[in-house]
């Protein structure tokens, strides 16, 4: 049987740049930084302060009051970009047959608040004074499950853990759902609150975080010969997928089309990425194989681009690999330079990037690029964003335990 095809009808996200498409889109078009100092906790005797931190987010605005207690911070992201990224897609979910539509969301930690927040009572307070909600509020896959509560779909229902991948993992797998014929709608994308003490004290003592303390707004500088390190994010971005001629019976207004979809194991070690990128790369040629496009099809790369001195360097080298010459025709860019490292939402929110920027024919920078680096050589958008034909785009995502995932979109055929 012929695959069906598969279109991005909704956007939605929770971000450091803004939690609805009006606000967020210009932001990134122009280059902004979200990444400022830590307000959630008292980061003082940490060596890192600084994080893509969502100020004064308000749940309530998408989530009635008496839930908003019974979900952890990560949950509520996901669920108010899930109600964002369905009004976006002009979805009434009360005309649709709710067996065909699901949910599929990533998230590469989870209820971190939660379990500290718990972990505090049980020290002080005792064992009978935990929260019965801190189980359902922990869970991984809170943030699938309390969307498909939310809005009554009962069509396939799961959630990915792959680390920073998990994102991507989500809506390659939801892709796939939708392809095969299991659903006709699938909400999908990642989901990540881990801006906490232990958050973001683990991964200072791994060494994996900027300490361009002084100058937040220019910490994370993928590509550059002086970065540091990532710098910790958090939000949600969700997608509406849908099959073709379902969207168009509706008419629907279309961003992209889904085109491929490829993913691999490095087997190597559990935080370092393989030092030829041969895992990354066997990732790309898999969805480049899977829709069915010769490298040079490619208009673009949403790049993982984290600012870590290794992943740049190696992702580079990978895309090399795969590319041969046309790696220099390609551009090149990190959305990360802007929002900091979601971790596990990071494919979701650069998902919907890479669809605004097929619909747009707009590529976002790389902001914070000042020095070259001679092991990053290639186009990476530098500051200022292009405004330019955007056919076909490929995001990769790779994540710690040697992940990598890899989507391809592009406009309507």
């Amino acid at each position: 049987m012929e695959n069906r095809r598969v279109v991005i009808t909704g956007v939605g996200m929770i971000t450091a740049l803004g939690c609805d498409r009006q606000t967020f889109w210009p932001a990134i078009c122009e280059g902004k930084s979200g990444v400022s100092t830590i307000t959630s906790f008292d980061s003082s005797i940490f060596d890192v302060h600084i994080a893509g931190e969502i100020k004064n987010f308000e749940p309530e605005k998408w989530i009635e009051r008496k839930q908003v207690r019974r979900l952890d911070r990560f949950a509520q992201f996901a669920v108010a970009a899930a109600v964002e990224a369905i009004k976006d897609a002009g979805l009434d979910v009360s005309k649709i047959d709710p067996t065909r539509a699901g949910v599929i969301v990533g998230s590469g930690i989870g209820g971190l608040i939660e379990i500290e927040t718990q972990h505090t009572v049980l020290l002080t307070k005792g064992p009978n004074k935990i929260s019965p909600f801190m189980i359902p509020k922990l869970m991984v896959n809170a943030a699938a499950g309390q969307i498909s509560i939310t809005f009554g779909l009962k069509g396939p229902n799961s959630a990915v853990a792959t680390a920073c991948a998990s994102g991507t993992n989500a809506i390659g797998d939801a892709f796939k759902v939708i392809q095969r014929g299991e659903a006709d709608i699938m909400v999908t994308g990642g989901t990540e609150a881990a801006i906490t003490p232990m958050g973001v004290g683990g991964f200072a003592q791994m060494k994996a975080l900027s300490r361009r303390n002084d100058a937040p707004e220019k910490a994370s500088r993928p590509f550059d010969r002086n970065r540091d390190g990532f710098v910790i994010g958090e939000g949600a971005g969700i997608i509406v997928l849908e099959e073709y001629e379902h969207a168009k019976r509706r008419g629907a207004d279309i961003y992209a089309e889904f085109l491929g979809y490829g993913m691999s194991g490095d087997g190597c070690h559990i935080t370092a990425p393989d030092s030829e990128g041969r895992g990354a790369a066997q990732s790309m040629k898999d969805a480049l194989r899977d829709a069915g496009l010769n490298p040079e099809d490619i208009t673009y790369i949403n790049a993982h681009g984290t600012s870590t001195p290794l992943n740049d360097t190696i992702e580079t080298k990978s895309i090399k690999s795969v590319y041969n010459t046309h790696a220099r025709k390609l551009a090149i860019s990190s959305t990360k330079s802007m929002l900091g490292h979601l971790l596990g939402a990071s494919g979701g929110v650069e998902m919907v990037a890479c669809a605004l920027m097929v619909k747009h024919d707009i590529i976002n920078p790389t902001i914070n690029y000042e020095t070259p680096d001679p092991e990053c050589d290639l186009d990476y958008v530098p500051n200022v964003g292009r405004q330019t034909s955007v056919n076909r785009v490929m995001s990769n995502s790779f994540g710690f335990g040697g992940h990598n995932a890899t989507l391809i979109i592009g406009k309507l055929r």
